[in-house]
């Protein structure tokens, strides 16, 4: 007769702290590409503003990463987002550490 396809069920859900610390890494990433890109579009100029949205990016990646460890170790969650949001928040970091090495080291 007919086979019947068996589906598997589960009780995993998303963690709400993965899914904060991806939107976290989003945006860290958009505050310190924003900085950037209004920096770059006044010439070189870099006002308060821009240090201060730079500051704001660091927060935001600090916060992320902690979200995203702690939901990590949360028993039967999905992985997606907090691995997700570490990896955003490690990018973050990577080019604000870029930023800051062409500030103070690259003399054009």
């Amino acid at each position: 007769m007919f086979l019947k396809k068996d589906f598997i069920f589960t009780a995993k859900e998303h963690p709400a702290k993965g899914i904060m610390a991806a939107i976290l890494g989003i945006l860290a990433n958009v505050t310190l590409g924003t900085a950037v890109f209004l920096s770059y579009r006044s010439g070189g100029e870099v006002t308060p503003r821009h240090g201060t949205a730079g500051l704001l990016s660091v927060l935001f990646m600090a916060a992320g990463l902690i979200l995203g460890i702690l939901s990590l170790t949360e028993k039967d969650r999905f992985r997606l987002f907090p691995v997700l949001g570490i990896l955003l928040n490690i990018l973050a970091f990577g080019m604000l550490s870029l930023i800051l090495y062409a500030g103070a080291y690259v003399s054009l």
